[in-house]
């Protein structure tokens, strides 16, 4: 069997899942007033549809069934994870294997093989075959590790993701929430200009967590993903506009061993370093720079900057999955709501990018508490 991926989103009841079928679509049934949204994605394996909408995870079982048959049903999740949401998620599943829970730490620091070799070695001792399958609740790293193990588990068993970062379960901290919006906000940037202009427009609603701001912004940011996604399966060009100020925010998680940041802090930091190198090379434009910090300094306070030099930055981007013949590749956005990769960046401009990026940030932020 293939691995197959599916995401679902949920926050009091709004939902939005990511389906990989054989054959048919998998269809979640609305079960308010609120318009179901479906997003269909190409893929090498065959299409899928995201269904985004209102109550799905009540249906989630039959949506499950809807699938196929499976030997038995194993969840992949975190402690942290499973304690917050972990009865939602049985209730919706109709699940009650306690042998098949298997948790593990969702720090970015345990997203490596001895994670996937802990789950793998679990799932044997609780008799998971090649027909089982495996639903991955949580975040990222949670979905990363999961998503792994389900593809080389007895060569690939069937995944099903049930993501908690951005649509923030219910004792989810306000930080992780703003955390996830970094990514929204990454996506406007390279994607959606009248999105980012929308996003200017309601982010207190969206900060408060307002649901029709919500059932909006979820389905909009699958079409983007989707979108490039179906384009570049493989990211060998396009699909690497995703990674939009993390050639910087994989520099920052790395020097302070990923325990400062979460992602999405990371994230946000990079985006504006990003746009700050884009403007030191004459490809972002003054008002956009402007624009894009304005907008990731309403997510609040962010981790401080590392008290590091740009050569040690500098050197950690080097790992950076983008980089090619030890060269270093960044995502840079010339309008709003565009971007694409660039190689050829003078190291000079990177290093004064890192030297005055926290500075420029401090400033800006006296400077607007000033004006309160």
């Amino acid at each position: 069997m293939v691995a197959r991926r599916k995401y679902v989103h949920k926050k009091e009841g709004l939902v939005g899942a990511w389906v990989w079928a054989w054959r048919s679509v998998c269809y979640i049934e609305n079960l308010s007033r609120m318009k179901i949204t479906r997003i269909r994605v190409q893929s090498s394996g065959g299409p899928y549809s995201v269904v985004a909408g209102a109550g799905a995870i009540g249906r989630a079982a039959r949506e499950i069934a809807a699938l196929g048959h499976f030997s038995s049903v194993h969840v992949v999740s975190s402690p942290k994870v499973w304690r917050a949401v972990g009865k939602i998620v049985q209730r919706g599943l109709r699940f009650s294997n306690r042998n098949g829970v298997h948790l593990f730490n969702d720090a970015e620091s345990a997203k490596h093989l001895g994670s996937v070799e802990q789950i793998a070695r679990s799932l044997c001792r609780a008799g998971a075959d090649r027909k089982s399958l495996l639903i991955a609740v949580g975040g990222g790293v949670v979905g990363d590790v999961a998503g792994f193990a389900a593809a080389s588990y007895l060569r690939g068993v069937a995944l099903v993701h049930i993501p908690t970062t951005l649509v923030a379960q219910v004792d989810s901290s306000d930080r992780e929430f703003r955390g996830g919006l970094a990514e929204v906000i990454k996506h406007a940037v390279i994607a959606d200009a009248p999105m980012f202009a929308q996003l200017e427009k309601d982010f207190d609603k969206v900060l408060r967590r307002d649901r029709g701001a919500l059932a909006s912004l979820i389905p909009r940011n699958v079409q983007i993903k989707a979108r490039v996604v179906s384009r570049d399966e493989r990211e060998s060009g396009l699909r690497e506009i995703l990674n939009f100020g993390h050639t910087f925010a994989h520099a920052l998680e790395s020097v302070t061993h990923y325990c400062r940041y979460q992602h999405g802090e990371a994230v946000a930091w990079g985006m504006m370093a990003a746009v700050f190198l884009g403007h030191e090379l004459r490809l972002t434009r003054a008002e956009d720079v402007a624009r894009i910090v304005s907008l990731v300094s309403r997510l609040g306070p962010l981790p401080p900057w590392p008290g590091v030099s740009p050569p040690v930055l500098l050197k950690a981007m080097h790992s950076d999955k983008k980089t090619r013949s030890g060269v270093l590749r960044f995502v840079l956005s010339p309008r709003m709501g565009q971007a694409r990769t660039y190689d050829r960046v003078p190291v000079d401009a990177v290093e004064r990018v890192l030297h005055f990026t926290p500075r420029l940030i401090a400033a800006a932020s006296e400077h607007l508490g000033a004006l309160k």
